[in-house]
């Protein structure tokens, strides 16, 4: 399948017939599209259960996700209150890829981005089932890749197959879909996702730069992302991310 047709049936074509009247609540409105009905009815119990298991509050207050490309790993946390560590609730495999570790940087390289981003619309009528848009390009890409044209219309979903999108079956996109439903009605207006294109220990970035010394740029890229990655493991909550003039993140550490 070609690039440019995978790309626009990842987006479903479907985000004009979304309008829903005014008064109703987020929930109530995605609860107006089949699927989305499905997979509250299927998974609905087994996420209660999950979250009793961590000791959380359901529905989610605030949930993160946090993607490792080499690792094929969609990580879906949550946390309890404001100020508090948040805690993993489970960890679902990313079923396919493309492209190579990398940045995405232009249009049709296939590479899936790396970076920190949001899940910033929802799309319960995807041609792969359910489909939640991810901020591609953001204001770091829009810098450092193509100013002509850094590619778009990158998702997270459900089937197995993509050109540059985050798959995680039909069934794993039920429950991620659904708590992002929530989350949303309970008021958290970002949903970020972070994708790295590794888990960036100190190891692991070694082995990176080793593998990579003809890319310095590159290099220095996942050394930017490790410092948010890094901030993470040691206190279990995200900083909180700003972009530079030169594309660089710029983390506020508490």
């Amino acid at each position: 399948m070609k690039a440019q047709t995978l790309l626009l049936l990842c987006a479903g074509l479907n985000a004009g017939q979304l309008a829903a009247p005014s008064h109703l609540s987020f929930r109530e409105e995605q609860f107006r599209f089949s699927r989305v009905r499905t997979a509250a009815a299927e998974k609905d119990q087994a996420l209660r259960q999950l979250f009793r298991k961590e000791d959380l509050s359901y529905p989610p207050r605030t949930i993160l996700l946090r993607a490792f490309k080499k690792e094929r790993q969609l990580g879906l946390w949550a946390d309890e209150s404001q100020g508090k560590a948040y805690a993993l609730v489970k960890t679902y495999p990313i079923c396919a890829t493309s492209g190579r570790l990398g940045p995405k940087r232009v249009f049709g390289d296939e590479q899936v981005p790396e970076g920190f981003y949001e899940l910033d619309w929802f799309n319960p009528q995807s041609n792969f089932y359910l489909s939640l848009h991810v901020s591609y390009p953001n204001e770091s890409d829009r810098i450092l890749g193509s100013r002509k044209n850094p590619g778009g219309d990158i998702f997270l979903h459900g089937n197995c197959v993509t050109i540059g999108c985050l798959p995680i079956t039909d069934d794993g996109i039920k429950e991620v879909y659904w708590l992002a439903v929530l989350a949303r009605t309970a008021g958290q207006t970002h949903l970020p996702i972070q994708i790295f294109p590794a888990r960036l220990t100190d190891l692991a970035l070694d082995q990176l730069a080793q593998e990579n010394r003809a890319e310095p740029q590159v290099v220095e890229f996942w050394s930017n992302l490790k410092e948010g990655f890094d901030y993470f493991e040691k206190h279990q909550r995200p900083a909180s991310v700003h972009i530079d003039r030169g594309g660089k993140y710029v983390f506020g550490f508490e």
